[in-house]
């Protein structure tokens, strides 16, 4: 056979699945074809092994056949059955098994890839050679007949190139895949996915039974890691190139660039070639072949390389045969089929190698009595189905070769679940002609660079020559985003459409983050109104719309919420979230005429009352018996007591005071006085200058109460949620504009306005003074741009949304939209400012301490004084006479201790001098009547300083 004509045909005519019934009734009629076929089908493959076994005298041993079914006129055939006659060659030229006594004897049948024709091969093989096993059929389709056969007959069907079946092992227990795991393969490919961190890939397979079990383990493991599969792109074994080039065309049309392709080396030749032609093998893009495409290289060459350089491929991962084996191994092939050429066996001849191998080694191993092995019956042509009985032998055979566990030229041979173990997979990178080896899979180790070194993968070169990683998606091809744009003809602060473009907040952001892009993003914005300022719909039915894929984006004021979630995916929300009350304020300090009392609470102004009194009552006191300015009528004495007291609050008072005590009490009385004095001033001018503003509303529960109506924005959801917070519906009017907001809250229309937090404060911008934000915050998520679901578009502009925030941008745009002024805060849990005796109860304590015990002093000085006069006067014993005394003693005034009133003068200033007469100790004071003679004293006194209030008093008086 000629290498030019060799070709590989993987999967064959794609064949529904038959029922059990139906299956029974075609392997009925393969019966009957088999029969009338009979030897003329047989082309038995062990005359060299008989020519060896005569040659060494082994002629009587015992021969276990085998039944091969493949496809010689493919280069997947040959390699196998070559491979296969070079292992049993091996093994019993082996010395460790020379001395075997069974030797196993393979008979070929070659069926091509049509399904009817291996049935019938298998029936043939089991009924008239009365094989123990069969290996093959070389793909899936055949697999899924025989597989029936071999329950039938209890012969196991042993295959190393078709793929996984899509029923369990417990029901096919007689089918063994001696080939490399497709469920590990999915997994390995899964995570080389997630390491690079694409979210979405796209399966590129053949339409047929090869993929029936690897494209659904692939869809499980790839989302495991979280990564989707939003569209697959079947292609039919026998597909042309019109209909590979509109597969090419939809892989185009959508944002994915990463590709996991499984395909025939005939058919994935074609279609790369129109990758390559339609620009797809370029930068950007990620093409992973599969195992059972990556041995495209070794079997078509050149041609291969040339349109899929930059192609990542997975295969098991296999150790060095060494050059002797490949020389025999070619001198094998080579023998078999002139004029070819290859260097050595594809993955799958290692599998056949082993394969056979281990049927070697389980023949010897089952223990056989004489009735497992019955002669075949003669071939008489017999049709009846029921001719094909169970093989005791091939189930001994079976469980002997499911113990199997040696290593083989493919790795570790060991047989779990009836499927050979994969436990390494080597990714490799396609560079112009050759292949690299990048990294290791492991199910422990996960991503790796080689088996022998735990270290990150090495440098991989991507379609286009690039080593930069691609980010796992493009633009769709000549593709211009059409971008929805709401109208808000009451808040045009947030989103409006101008000449062509959004403007305004949400606008002005989008923009920025979209500048800021590595990538050009081709925008077209579309208004979603009449063109006369009105809406086209709810905000619901435009999110609506991008679910319809009417746009590809919404650009505006929305706001993210569950239910709109089911239907588009939301960027991170670039808005201050929640939902608040609007209401109005009032001062809740009212000025009237008696507005300069409220400084002071009423206990502190009784109290500092009563220690005004409390302090003049004891100076006069102490001053009154040598003080001649506390003394004189009584009315006078009392003047003093309240004239001295109250005029120290301003400091005015000009009583001299001469006694030490009093002058102690006088003094922490003043500084008392002092912070009396400064706490008022600055209370009384905190009420007088700075308002004390009170929302009107707390609560909703209040409005509810009293049966208030409650205002919220047109079009939005906020109606949801206060019927969920019991607001009867009646009781809801919806506004378009700050301006509405404004009329119905000063008209009181509505009692409050609830509203999303970023229109509360463009109306606070305009109305600051007048109205406050007050109650719960409602959690909701601000506002979002809205994007088709598994769009990768957001995820990147979440991303500059982010950087926005971070670099102070954002901060500018938010400043430009709400403006730099600060409303005052309105505080509704302030209390009255009114100050209280608590605050200043230890500065009265120690005044009214401080002046009680000068008091007590006072009076214990002076009877100690005059304890002689108390002594001394016994000889009454009443007590009115005691108290007489007592008061007499504190009344009377003391000569003695009279303070002398010459003070040196200040030279400078102007002084008279006045003339004081003596008195006596029980006279009043008074002025020397004019012209008398009588002596005085001369004292001088400033001119500018008035005279005392009890002098005068007692002048007035005489």
């Amino acid at each position: 056979m000629k290498a030019g004509a060799a070709h590989q045909q993987v999967g064959g005519g794609a064949l529904s699945s038959p029922g059990p019934f139906f299956r029974l009734l075609f392997l009925a009629g393969l019966i009957c074809l088999a029969g009338a076929r009979g030897v003329a089908c047989a082309n038995d493959g062990g005359e060299q092994q008989k020519a060896a076994a005569a040659a060494t005298g082994v002629g009587a041993r015992r021969v276990v056949d085998v039944g091969v079914i493949l496809d010689t006129t493919t280069w997947l055939g040959n390699i196998s059955w070559a491979s296969m006659e070079l292992a049993l060659d091996d093994v019993y030229a082996d010395a460790r098994y020379s001395n075997y006594s069974t030797r196993v004897r393979l008979h070929l049948r070659s069926t091509g890839t049509d399904a009817v024709d291996a049935a019938s091969a298998g029936v043939d093989l089991i009924k008239n050679v009365r094989v123990q096993a069969i290996v093959g059929p070389q793909t899936s389709t055949q697999a899924k007949f025989l597989v029936e056969l071999g329950n039938k007959s209890s012969v196991p069907i042993i295959s190393f190139s078709a793929n996984s079946l899509t029923r369990s092992p417990s029901q096919t227990p007689f089918f063994i895949r001696t080939g490399w795991n497709d469920t590990s393969q999915a997994e390995a490919i899964a995570s080389f996915v997630q390491k690079y961190n694409w979210r979405d890939v796209v399966p590129v397979y053949e339409d047929d039974d090869s993929n029936a079990k690897f494209i659904p383990d692939l869809v499980d493991s790839l989302v495991r890691v979280d990564t989707r599969v939003s569209y697959k792109c079947k292609i039919h074994p026998e597909a042309g190139d019109d209909e590979i080039k509109r597969a090419i065309s939809s892989l185009k049309g959508n944002w994915t660039s990463v590709f996991v392709v499984r395909m025939s080396y005939q058919s994935a030749l074609k279609f790369f070639q129109v990758a390559k032609d339609e620009g797809m093998m370029s930068q950007g893009f990620v093409w992973i072949m599969a195992y059972g495409l990556t041995d495209i290289f070794d079997i078509i060459g050149v041609p291969a390389f040339d349109v899929m350089d930059g192609v990542l491929g997975f295969e098991p991962y296999v150790q060095d045969i060494g050059e002797k084996f490949r020389q025999r191994w070619r001198k094998k092939y080579q023998s078999e089929n002139p004029g070819t050429s290859l260097n050595g066996p594809i993955l799958s001849g290692l599998y056949a190698y082993d394969t056979a191998w281990a049927l070697a080694l389980a023949a010897e191993k089952a223990v056989y009595v004489n009735s497992d092995l019955v002669p075949p019956e003669a071939n008489n042509g017999s049709t009846d189905f029921d001719r094909i009985s169970t093989s005791r032998a091939a189930e001994k055979l079976l469980d002997a070769f499911l113990k199997s566990n040696f290593s083989g030229t493919s790795g570790p041979f060991l047989i779990q679940d009836r499927q050979l173990i994969s436990t390494t997979y080597k990714i490799i990178n396609i560079v112009g002609q050759e292949r690299r080896i990048v990294g290791s899979w492991t199910p422990r180790f996960n991503i790796f660079k080689s088996p022998e070194i735990n270290d990150d993968l090495d440098t991989i070169i991507w379609p286009g020559g690039s080593k930069e990683t691609p980010r796992g998606w493009l633009l769709p091809a000549n593709k211009t985003l059409k971008i929805g744009v709401p109208v808000k003809p009451g808040f045009n602060n947030f989103i409006r459409f101008e000449n062509g473009k959004a403007a305004g907040f949400c606008g002005d952001v989008f923009e920025a983050v979209v500048s800021t892009l590595p990538y050009k993003v081709p925008i077209h914005y579309e208004e979603f109104g009449d063109g006369k300022g009105q809406s086209s719909g709810t905000y619901d039915e435009l999110v609506y719309k991008v679910y319809l894929k009417e746009y590809d984006a919404i650009v505006g004021d929305i706001t993210i919420l569950a239910n709109r979630s089911l239907y588009v995916d939301f960027t991170l929300p670039y808005t201050e979230s929640g939902v608040r009350m609007l209401v109005p304020v009032r001062d809740r300090r009212q000025k009237t005429e008696w507005t300069f009392l409220k400084p002071l609470a009423a206990d502190l102004w009784l109290a500092t009352g009563a220690f005004f009194v409390l302090t003049g009552f004891v100076v006069w006191f102490i001053e009154h018996r040598t003080n001649q300015e506390f003394r004189g009528p009584p009315t006078s004495q009392i003047g003093s007591i309240f004239y001295f007291s109250f005029s120290t609050l301003v400091f005015a008072h000009r009583e001299r005071i001469v006694n030490n005590l009093s002058r102690i009490a006088v003094v922490v009385w003043l500084f008392v006085v002092l912070i009396l004095q400064q706490s008022y001033t600055a209370s009384l001018s905190s009420i007088l200058t700075v308002e004390q503003l009170q929302p009107t509303v707390t609560n909703l529960d209040e409005v509810i109460r009293k049966g208030g109506n409650v205002g919220y924005l047109n079009d939005s959801f906020l109606p949801v949620l206060l019927k969920r917070l019991k607001i009867d519906e009646s009781k809801m009017i919806a506004f378009d504009s700050p301006e509405e907001y404004n009329d119905a809250l000063s008209t009181g229309r509505v009692a409050v306005i609830v509203d999303e937090i970023p229109y509360l404060k463009v109306f606070l911008k305009q109305y600051c003074h007048n109205y406050t934000m007050v109650g719960p915050t409602y959690k909701f998520d601000g506002f979002g741009y809205a994007f088709p679901r598994g769009s990768p578009l957001t995820s990147e502009i979440s991303r500059g949304i982010l950087e926005l925030a971070s670099n102070n941008t954002m901060a500018q745009l938010e400043e430009n939209l709400y403006g730099d002024t600060q409303c005052p805060e309105k505080d509704d849990s302030q209390t009255s400012s009114s100050l209280s005796l608590h605050s200043f109860l230890g500065l009265f304590i120690i005044t009214g301490a401080s002046s009680l015990l000068a008091l007590i002093l006072h009076a214990a000085i002076t009877l100690y004084n005059h304890w002689h006069d108390l002594v001394s006067d016994n000889s009454q014993s009443s007590w009115h006479r005691w108290f007489a005394l007592v008061s007499s003693i504190f009344h009377n005034s003391d000569s003695s201790n009279t303070p002398v009133k010459d003070e040196p003068g200040v030279t400078s200033l102007d002084c008279t001098t006045v003339i004081i007469e003596n008195f006596d100790s029980d006279t009043d004071t008074g002025s020397p009547p004019e012209g008398e003679g009588t002596p005085g004293r001369q004292i001088w006194v400033q001119d500018p300083e008035p005279l005392s209030f009890a002098y005068l008093h007692s002048e007035r008086l005489e």
